[in-house]
């Protein structure tokens, strides 16, 4: 049932300019698809429908440009620019020294970055040992979080 909700969302959203949860309902009804609003707000979360400013002057529900990946990553990134409070390069390690606690969710946000070069990470408290495969790859990594970070 919901991938056809869904499905019917898209087709009715790329066609019309819907900008309300209840005219959506309605557009819904009227193709013989009964929703309730509290389903609507999930699969409008699920979806990644955002409203968008039309030619008229008037917001809509359109499809929004981001992925679940570029979600993922935006989120990880924040885990990291929010907790690291400074990091160094050693070798083929980068050595990042977080707020106290933190640096297991550091480990765990980098290690589902899918980083190229990564050996592995390991965390203590406040340290967080990311083991990279080469000097190249160490540099690589601590010129991101450089831009991630913004210090």
């Amino acid at each position: 049932m919901k991938p056809g909700r869904q499905s019917v969302i898209l087709e009715i959203i790329q066609h019309q300019n819907i900008e309300t949860q209840r005219q959506l309902q309605e557009a819904l009804l009227e193709r013989g698809v009964k929703s309730t609003q509290a389903t609507l707000s999930r699969d409008i979360k699920d979806m990644r429908l955002v409203k968008e400013l039309g030619p008229t002057g008037t917001y809509h529900y359109t499809v929004s440009g981001r992925s679940e990946e570029d979600d993922a990553r935006q989120r990880l990134q924040k885990i990291v620019r929010e907790s690291v409070i400074s990091y160094q390069p050693a070798m083929n390690l980068l050595v990042i020294k977080t707020i106290p606690g933190l640096a297991p969710a550091v480990c765990a946000a980098v290690d589902s970055m899918s980083i190229e070069g990564l050996a592995g990470t390991l965390a203590g408290d406040d340290t967080a040992f990311l083991a990279m495969k080469s000097l190249e790859s160490c540099d690589k990594l601590s010129h991101e979080l450089q831009s991630i970070i913004g210090r």
